[in-house]
């Protein structure tokens, strides 16, 4: 049985519960309120940008320098040192294969080049040449770039390491990439324009300081008779096949079927015939003025240099260095004609 002092306490400490929670619920709505007390007007404590009133400035911002913009400033002896994460896998020796394939002559090579070494498809169905850009794109994510390659890499996140990586690969093989399409897009003149980036790329030799140089043409355009049977015996006896991977160097700007023209005339039958004579392609008034045929000599020596052989012409592409690469190329253009 409760005594009268017991309900007493009882009903007390019920009492001072409840005060104790309505003083508590003041407080918390007097700290948190959202009006009253201050007047009608309040300024919110910070703001959360979102970018949506400035859109076109912030996404310009954030962007950061461009592609080509990072690698016109790309440093080879920091690539250098990057390179030390791919070593493991990838040699820099030509024809040197490792768990990775060598990355000699990497830069503007076909993705599938290497030979001796098993690819697995997932590249090739991604990219056909390893330019810079695409290089880029790959070394950020090669799983994310081409889903199923054997490429355990994680990927090089930094964009300043991926292109100092690519400028220091460009160096090994002593041969500057070029970009066969650079200055397609630049303005100029409607001539130039009409013209194309690349002419007789890989087979036939504009001789732009011919006309103004005939005896500087003659001297380099023809070597002697006993250089000439020399080469002549190396096409004779050409790797076919190895002159085919040779012309992927080419086949972005030639074609081999007949009559087929891309940024170069079409290479079907080039051995042998008149100099700017493919129907439908327009040449330059410095290979229009030139007389002749495209002797496996002439070949030989564009290929060789392009730049020097004939200096200001729009050809981008570096050169075949290696004359057992050009007799290769040349002898498997003749096959397929024949």
């Amino acid at each position: 049985m409760f005594d009268t002092m017991t309900l007493t306490k009882t009903v007390g400490a019920l009492c001072g519960a409840l005060l104790i929670f309505l003083m508590g619920n003041w407080a918390a709505e007097t700290i948190y309120s959202m009006g009253g007390g201050h007047g009608d007007e309040h300024a919110q404590g910070y703001m959360i940008e979102t970018g949506a009133e400035d859109d076109g400035e912030a996404s310009a911002a954030d962007e950061g320098p461009t592609f080509g913009e990072l690698l016109l400033a790309a440093d080879a002896g920091k690539g250098e040192k990057v390179f030390g994460k791919c070593k493991a896998c990838h040699k820099l020796e030509k024809g040197e294969n490792a768990t990775g394939p060598y990355l000699y002559d990497v830069v503007g090579r076909p993705v599938d080049a290497a030979e001796g070494f098993g690819y697995s498809g997932a590249l090739e169905a991604v990219a056909e040449v390893w330019t810079p850009k695409n290089l880029y794109d790959f070394l950020e994510n090669p799983k994310g770039y081409a889903p199923g390659t054997t490429m355990g890499f994680a990927g090089l996140k930094k964009p300043k390491d991926r292109v100092n990586l690519i400028a220091y690969l460009d160096e090994v093989d002593g041969v500057k990439y070029v970009d066969p399409n650079a200055g397609a897009a630049e303005p100029a003149a409607e001539e130039a324009a009409a013209e194309p980036a690349v002419e007789e790329a890989a087979a036939e030799p504009a001789a732009e300081e011919a006309a103004a140089e005939p005896a500087a043409e003659e001297a380099a355009a023809e070597p002697s008779a006993e250089e000439g049977a020399d080469f002549a015996a190396m096409v004779a006896a050409a790797d076919i096949d190895a002159g085919k991977k040779v012309f992927r160097k080419c086949g972005a700007c030639h074609k081999v079927e007949e009559g087929k023209n891309g940024a170069g005339p079409s290479l079907y039958g080039v051995v042998g015939r008149d100099i700017a004579s493919v129907d439908g392609f327009k040449y330059s008034d410095a290979l229009t003025g030139l007389e002749g045929e495209w002797t496996l000599d002439k070949l030989s020596a564009w290929l060789q240099n392009p730049r020097d052989f004939a200096a200001g012409n729009r050809m981008g592409f570096p050169g075949l260095k290696d004359e057992e690469d050009r007799a290769n190329v040349i002898g498997y253009l003749q096959s397929v004609a024949n």
